[in-house]
């Protein structure tokens, strides 16, 4: 099942949406018979009763929002927390290459996040510019779980049974700003403040359930930028599982419905990966990036030119 979180383009308040099979989006209270007016309080909802939610909207015959009516907002609005770890081995070897180092015994031992701005998250096909001071953008092609059911110190074993869903993730990454922060020993912190897109919906547990072997899930990622495909992947190549990561990101912590965690980008995932050098540069104003994982959809992100401010020059 598909859920998303929208705004219509006749109102200020987001609704909560399940995907009907004809394509049209159906209001999430209505088809549930509840209230739900923020969709990280149904959730927990929903992991319980939720099974049955395709049939119900197989049968809806109330009224649709169709996609012309709205904007995607990311599928949960301004989740408890946002935490990005850093899973893929490719990208943990890359990454530390561009600063000339090795990856370290503790990045094998212990999967390792940060905290993200859960309060800068930006939905499907929004625009985004750069930040102050960036002369490199970049894009990361991420898979993001989002967690229904709540909980504290949550085995491994059996973390699948708080995952509600996943979705996608472009964690957006000004690379300059970033190799300060870096040399500081912090961040990052605003090389990566300013935007993160989600979306363009998330997809229910059952809908990858084929998919999953233990704690490995297998989908496919690839990412374009201006339609040029440039990188692909799969979540299967994390070497720290999605379980693991639901058991570290809950030690000695609260989970909370709709706590966003994102894997961290797959290998080749983004232009620094690959080298600038090698895909025409940074991202630049007028770009479009696609990132696609298998069986969630297509996120799309379009790079705008940053306004200038008093006394500045326009951004990229």
């Amino acid at each position: 099942m598909r859920l998303a979180t929208i705004l219509p383009y006749s109102s200020v308040e987001s609704v909560p949406v399940a995907a009907a099979p004809d394509g049209t989006w159906i209001e999430l209270a209505g088809l549930i018979g509840r209230e739900a007016p923020r969709m990280k309080g149904a959730l927990p909802w929903l992991m319980v009763h939720g099974g049955n939610l395709a049939e119900r909207a197989e049968a809806w015959r109330g009224p649709r929002y169709r996609e012309s009516d709205f904007s995607f907002l990311p599928p949960v609005v301004r989740p408890h927390s946002f935490r990005d770890f850093f899973a893929f081995e490719a990208h943990a070897q890359a990454a530390r290459a561009w600063t000339g180092g090795e990856v370290p015994a503790e990045w094998y031992e212990t999967p390792m996040f940060y905290f993200s701005n859960h309060n800068a998250l930006i939905g499907h096909n929004a625009a985004v510019a750069p930040p102050v001071g960036c002369a490199e953008l970049d894009f990361e092609l991420e898979l993001g779980v989002i967690i229904g059911h709540g909980g504290r110190d949550i085995a491994a074993a059996r973390a699948w049974e708080h995952v509600m869903g996943f979705t996608i993730i472009n964690d957006l990454s000004a690379r300059d700003l970033q190799r300060k922060e870096q040399a500081v020993g912090l961040g990052p912190t605003k090389s990566k403040d300013f935007a993160t897109a989600v979306g363009p919906w998330m997809v229910t547990r059952d809908v990858v359930a084929d998919r999953i072997g233990g704690e490995k899930l297998t989908l496919e990622m690839c990412a374009r930028v201006n339609g040029r495909e440039l990188s692909r992947g799969n979540v299967a190549r994390l070497y720290h599982s999605i379980p693991r990561l639901v058991a570290q990101a809950s030690l000695d912590a609260e989970l909370f419905p709709g706590d966003l965690i994102g894997t961290g980008t797959v290998g080749t995932g983004c232009l620094l990966d690959l080298g600038p050098e090698n895909t025409g540069g940074w991202l630049k104003a007028g770009d479009v990036v696609e990132l696609e994982i298998e069986r969630i959809g297509v996120l799309r992100t379009r790079i705008a030119r940053r306004a200038a401010r008093s006394g500045e020059e326009p951004g990229v």
